[in-house]
């Protein structure tokens, strides 16, 4: 037994010893390659950290190597971070003596955050290297590139006892803040030019007796949890202006998006959380808008009076895109749209419930979020468990409206009880592919012999013939294609003397929906 113990010990001597000099690392020669020459951060708010950006490492040669050091060419003093190899390093920026194995790769991370006024005051770009060195004097760099874009920075006090600002809603609190006409910081916070973007972190509230007065060509960005809340007697006037330019459609219009700027969050929805018009905010305009990303775009909850002659908010060329939850959330509202398009959201693209009061002409409702559940249009009066639990729909009018989206029944109309139930499309395209008869004896449904809530309408059954034909849905871009199933059929009674979103004038025939059809290059 003894000699066999003595005899394995040999054998795993003899093992490491003959194989020693598979580990034996010479100094790098110089010759790794990359899997880019420049890493582009995209653009980053000042002080905001970035995404994790990847560059792949590579040892070619049939040898081991030691890399003396891999480092940031602006040392500790860089506000670039990277990982090697999962290492940290000293401080995420000096690396000494990194072994790579022959015929081997490794990864280094990046990220960065840094100050608008550490960038190039001329390019606003924030550059550094990271250095390889070798046996040479010469040392191999990699370029690290990122845009700083400065901004006006909102968010809720701090007080001395380490409590921070908060907003009463209901019985709860939330992380917000009052927006004020006197910051000591950014001055007038009810007045939002277009001279840099605004950065919003919790929710921003306009005072109750309050306007908060948007300029054309301002840009909103939302942190996560984040929104803008209207209260009681306030109001928001944002003015975009139509497009005048057409190599920069978005030049003068008003942003609402999230805060991350990535092309990777292009599109993500529920970035950030609502618009919110609480009970009793009042002559809200918005005009030339574009909202994306948010949780739900425009949440209205009340109103002051359905017998007013102007409508709690009224949207003009509003956008409203990739929305978690729905585009337009209203429950006892009143909104008066022109123009209007929503593309895409978790449940409805416009949702008009709890009764209210809404009037919608020459706008485009798609849904095509991945479920089998969602909607473009939901009306509906009641919410269980509420008191009173039915409310009245005074009316809810739409003409030449389209009304689509990848489900089969893309319109749904939920009534309960007796409480007055008005609502009417007018000349609108409708897809309500009605497939398995549920819906045949509904008395909401009667499109064809219910002429008091039905008038010229064209009902979809099937998406072959009948087609808004959109140019790109995954883009929104809704504009009607050459061969849509639409072109011309809108009552141009309720055309007459209303451009399109676009701004471009709507002739007879036009054409239904947000976008009168135009050739594209």
């Amino acid at each position: 037994m003894r000699n066999s113990l003595l005899l394995c010990l040999a054998l795993i001597s003899l093992f490491f010893t003959s194989c020693r000099k598979d580990f034996e690392f010479e100094t790098n020669p110089g010759g790794l390659l990359f899997s880019k020459d420049t890493v582009y951060l995209d653009t980053v708010f000042t002080n905001i950290g970035s995404s994790t950006y990847t560059l792949k490492v590579y040892n070619k040669t049939n040898k081991d190597i030691n890399i003396p050091s891999i480092k940031l060419a602006k040392g500790l003093n860089s506000k670039y971070r990277i990982t090697v190899d999962g290492m940290i390093g000293n401080n995420n920026r000096i690396f000494e003596n990194v072994e790579l194995l022959a015929k081997d790769s490794m990864y280094i991370f990046i990220e960065t955050t840094v100050d608008f006024v550490q960038a190039d005051p001329a390019s606003f770009l924030y550059t550094d290297q990271i250095e390889f060195s070798n046996a040479s004097p010469n040392v191999q760099k990699v370029e690290l590139v990122t845009l700083i874009q400065d901004a006006y920075f909102l968010y809720p006090k701090k007080f001395s006892d380490g409590t921070t600002e908060t907003l009463p809603i209901g019985n709860d609190e939330i992380y917000g803040f009052l927006l004020d006409e006197n910051d000591p910081v950014n001055g007038n916070e009810l007045n939002w030019t277009n001279a840099k973007p605004y950065v919003i972190y919790g929710y921003g509230a306009v005072p109750s007796n309050k306007t908060l007065n948007i300029q054309a060509g301002t840009k909103v960005h939302f942190h996560n949890n984040s929104g803008l809340i209207v209260s009681n007697n306030a109001s928001i006037k944002a003015n975009g202006i139509p497009p005048i330019n057409a190599l920069n459609p978005l030049e003068n219009q008003i942003i609402f998006a999230g805060d991350r700027l990535e092309p990777f969050f292009e599109n993500v929805p529920g970035q950030w959380g609502t618009i919110w018009f609480t009970q009793g905010s009042k002559e809200n305009i918005l005009n030339n808008i574009i909202i994306k990303n948010a949780t739900v775009g425009l949440l209205v909850s009340g109103n002051t009076n359905l017998t007013n002659p102007l409508a709690d908010i009224t949207l003009n060329n509003v956008q409203i895109y990739n929305s978690s939850n729905s585009g337009i959330l209203a429950r006892t509202g009143y909104i008066t749209g022109s123009n209007v398009v929503i593309n895409s959201a978790g449940q409805a693209s416009l949702a008009c419930t709890y009764g209210g009061k809404y009037n919608f002409i020459h706008s485009t409702f798609n849904n095509t979020w991945q479920s089998s559940k969602q909607v473009s249009v939901l009306l509906n009066n009641y919410i269980e468990g509420a008191i009173p639990e039915t409310q009245q729909m005074v009316e809810a009018n739409f003409k030449n409206c389209i009304i689509y989206g990848s489900n089969q029944l893309q319109m749904l109309i939920d009534k309960k009880g007796t409480n007055l139930f008005n609502y009417n499309f007018n000349s609108c395209f409708i897809k309500f592919n009605n497939i398995d008869n549920q819906y045949t004896n509904n008395p909401l449904y009667q499109f064809l012999t219910d002429v008091v809530h039905y008038n010229s309408n064209i009902i979809a059954t099937n998406s072959s013939t009948l087609n808004p034909n959109f140019l790109n849905v995954p883009k929104n871009k809704l504009n009607i294609g050459a061969n849509s199933a639409i072109k011309g059929l809108a009552n141009f009674s309720f055309s007459n003397g209303l451009n399109d979103i676009l701004n471009n004038p709507r002739t007879n025939p036009s054409d239904i929906g947000a976008y009168n059809f135009v050739t594209f290059n």
